[in-house]
């Protein structure tokens, strides 16, 4: 039998520690505590504190004895970690042990450790940092984009062409009979977004306001209802509506309607600039953490606690459960398989540990001067932006999130200062239309 508080490496990271307790100190706590419960516990046909000891202890010995014990071991393992300086990962499995000496409870604890994080050479990586500056060109391709969300549609007495909205209805069957989703009264789609399957719009394109058409629709295979995927419809269609794209014109009103009172132009452009070169900042900020982390990833070679990889998991399907349910679906019909998630928690977890170990290491935590140049960005956006630094400031919870993001800053410089870093311009459009 192991020595007590003796601790046995079973792997790399799995440890287990032999615990005893004297059974005479059990005995004396829950002695203890049944007489202090006994003065003032409540039981029918006996007046408060007046309970016989030895009915209190039917009553409650057994709860007592086990919080007893239970508070015992785990002062003996908190303790036998302090002795032996180790940091636990995850939860420990306690478990009693049988043929112990007289006189005492044996308990083992197997847990897991952190275990020893050496940052790989980044010398020998290559981080592309990209690139963009904000002109009139981004400023300009920005506004035609505001002006396009506040397009009108006015109907016109012509033909169908591309960019026009159109009204229809339709109904669709297959093989004579209609089938579900097949039909619709005063639906309307723009031609050349690519809402309706091709076929469908070329039945439209070209039309005018009261013309019938059927046509052939065939539906790719891999269609989201499987019912009709891979199958060919005839659509019946009649043109009800054309209506023809109109944008603003950029002028006072149009500047008006971007927030800005007095309708000056230039004082427009200025905050559009203003808004784009923010956007620009996060998103250019965002690929460069992408790959600053993946770098310390594939640099770091690290075992993982199973202990924190599982907790982690446990977090994502919780996080996945929670969206799906946000969509309105009955999470008892969706299986989740934890497994699906296994690779992401496992980079959550390496890239956490790594993380930790370098602010601890390089002193790279958040500085006060640091989390007020980002709550000071931040609030740039706002009308009173001074007023919103001091709403943060007034509780210091609220800062939470900016310090993250300055411990996010302060390792990036530091693998930047350290890895081979090539400037990679990149094309605004490709930028603002990806997720950043």
């Amino acid at each position: 039998m192991p020595d007590t508080n003796a601790i046995e490496n079973l792997s790399q990271l799995e440890r287990r520690l032999t615990m005893a307790v004297p059974v005479a100190d059990i005995e004396r706590q829950v002695d203890e505590r049944l007489k202090k419960l006994a003065r003032s516990v409540r039981m029918p046909g006996f007046r408060p504190g007046k309970v016989p000891l030895k009915i209190v202890a039917q009553q409650y010995g057994p709860q007592v004895r086990s919080e007893v014990t239970g508070d015992a071991v785990q002062k003996a393992f908190t303790d036998a970690l302090r002795d032996q300086n180790l940091r636990i990962a995850g939860y420990p499995r306690i478990e009693r042990k049988e043929g112990a000496p007289e006189g005492e409870l044996q308990f083992s604890a197997t847990f897991e450790v952190y275990p020893e994080v050496g940052v790989g050479d980044l010398a020998a990586v290559t981080i592309e940092r990209p690139t963009l500056a904000v002109g009139d060109p981004e400023v300009d391709q920005t506004v035609e984009v505001l002006r396009k969300q506040r397009t009108r549609y006015d109907g016109v007495e012509r033909a169908a062409a591309a960019g026009d909205r159109v009204t229809v209805d339709y109904t669709g069957t297959i093989d004579g009979a209609e089938f579900p989703g097949g039909k619709g009264a005063d639906f309307a789609f723009v031609l050349g977004e690519g809402r309706m399957l091709p076929e469908f719009e070329a039945g439209v394109t070209g039309r005018a306001a009261g013309d019938e058409r059927t046509v052939a629709v065939t539906f790719p295979s891999d269609y989201q209802s499987k019912d009709v995927a891979g199958k060919t419809a005839s659509f019946a269609i009649r043109l009800k509506k054309v209506e023809a794209a109109r944008l603003p014109e950029v002028d006072a009103e149009f500047a008006r309607s971007l927030g800005v009172a007095d309708g000056d132009l230039a004082k427009m452009r200025a905050e559009v600039r203003a808004n784009v070169e923010r956007e620009v900042k996060k998103r250019l900020g965002s690929r460069l953490k992408a790959q600053v982390l993946q770098a310390l990833v594939d640099t770091t070679r690290l075992e993982l606690p199973k202990a924190l990889v599982d907790l982690e998991l446990e977090r994502l399907v919780a996080g996945a459960r929670a969206d799906l349910q946000a969509r309105g679906l009955k999470m008892e019909n969706v299986p989740i398989d934890p497994q699906l998630f296994e690779s992401q928690a496992k980079r959550r977890v390496a890239l956490g540990l790594v993380v930790a170990e370098l602010v601890k290491r390089f002193d790279l935590g958040a500085k006060p001067g640091e989390v007020r140049r980002l709550v000071e960005e931040h609030s740039e956006s706002y009308e009173q932006p001074t007023e919103v630094v001091k709403w943060f400031y007034t509780q210091p919870e609220r800062l939470a999130e900016f310090e993250g993001l300055a411990v996010e800053e302060n390792v990036i410089d530091w693998v930047l200062k350290r890895a081979r870093v090539v400037d990679q311009p990149v094309v605004f459009d490709q930028l603002m239309g990806g997720a950043g």
